[in-house]
């Protein structure tokens, strides 16, 4: 794979990222730690994780997977989601003070002394993000933090923290199926201030793999992710299927090319790509190294017309939390 650097000051890393997510809902922690190690094994330098994936589990099975061998991996770690004990989540946090106390309680978990990006996971619309920002500057200077980036907001937010103080990243969902970035300044901004983007979502929680198949009595998730909803999903799953003339002709899955694409709409992208089963790192991993054509570009973007995908993002009451669809 060949390198990208996470904007003009961040680390040079693969362009395919680790998703950790999926870390937090397997029960064989022994898979799990397998599927890190062959993730890195292949080339992934960056892992991608939040300290509320699992209460904190997603981040022990990285201690486990890296053992002595911190260095070869990149930490993200994304914070601020918080969750009572039944695992609902309950608001977002960003004071400085949290900031301070959340890494804290990351870094022994990951058993590390920094982490290489730290981010809020949301704006908190209670605290300021100079404040936010300013707080993970401070574990800059003091080395427990080495890159600031930020999740989920929009082009001013992002004028404002970068301000502050350098940002590596802004985290995003961009894929086939949300292309808001490219329109809504998100994209304009990070190139011009010389930021990277890590996109998650890029196989559109696995409506663009071409395999999805709905759990018998529905995807739970279609209660707040409505293109999962009966009325949206046999359209989505159209679009997707649109893809598999194009894809079969490149020999390669829909997943591959989905994230071929994404990886095309921007200089210093990185596809954050999730899995709990180490079987499936390579195809993943082999997705960087397709090159498609304008040709193929002009197919896919006819094939899934953005204006087609059925449902938005989130349900309706979810929309306000995201800065970054804020118009």
């Amino acid at each position: 794979m060949r390198f990208r650097r996470l904007g003009t000051e961040g680390p040079l890393v693969a362009p395919i990222a680790l998703g950790c997510e999926a870390l937090s809902e397997g029960t064989d922690e022994a898979d799990l730690v397998a599927t890190v190690r062959a993730a890195l094994d292949a080339g992934i330098t960056v892992l991608d994780t939040g300290d509320f994936y699992g209460m904190g589990y997603s981040e022990e099975i990285i201690r486990k997977a890296l053992g002595a061998h911190r260095d070869r991996a990149l930490l993200s770690v994304k914070f601020g989601g918080l969750r009572d004990p039944d695992g609902t989540f309950v608001g977002i946090e960003g004071r400085p003070a949290h900031v301070k106390n959340a890494l804290a309680y990351s870094l022994r978990r990951l058993g590390t002394d920094h982490v290489d990006i730290y981010r809020p996971s949301r704006l908190d619309p209670a605290t300021p993000i100079e404040d936010t920002v300013g707080a993970i500057a401070e574990m800059v200077q003091a080395g427990h933090v080495r890159h600031i980036g930020l999740s989920e907001v929009g082009a001013g937010t992002i004028r404002r923290a970068h301000a502050v103080h350098p940002l590596c990243d802004v985290q995003i969902e961009f894929s086939l199926f949300s292309r808001s970035p490219e329109t809504n300044g998100i994209f304009d901004t990070c190139r011009e201030l010389g930021i990277g983007v890590t996109a998650y979502g890029v196989l559109s929680r696995g409506l663009l793999t071409g395999a999805y198949a709905p759990p018998p009595g529905g995807d739970p998730r279609a209660g707040y992710l409505p293109r999962f909803r009966p009325e949206n999903l046999p359209t989505n799953l159209a679009l997707a299927d649109r893809l598999r003339p194009l894809a079969d002709a490149r020999g390669v899955t829909i997943a591959q090319l989905a994230i071929a694409w994404a990886l095309t709409r921007f200089p210093s992208l990185v596809a954050v790509v999730g899995t709990r089963r180490p079987h499936r790192i390579p195809a993943t991993v082999a997705a960087a190294g397709l090159s498609l054509t304008p040709d193929d570009l002009t197919a896919i973007d006819r094939a899934i017309p953005a204006e087609a995908v059925a449902g938005s993002r989130y349900a309706a009451p979810l929309m306000p939390l995201l800065d970054s669809e804020r118009t």
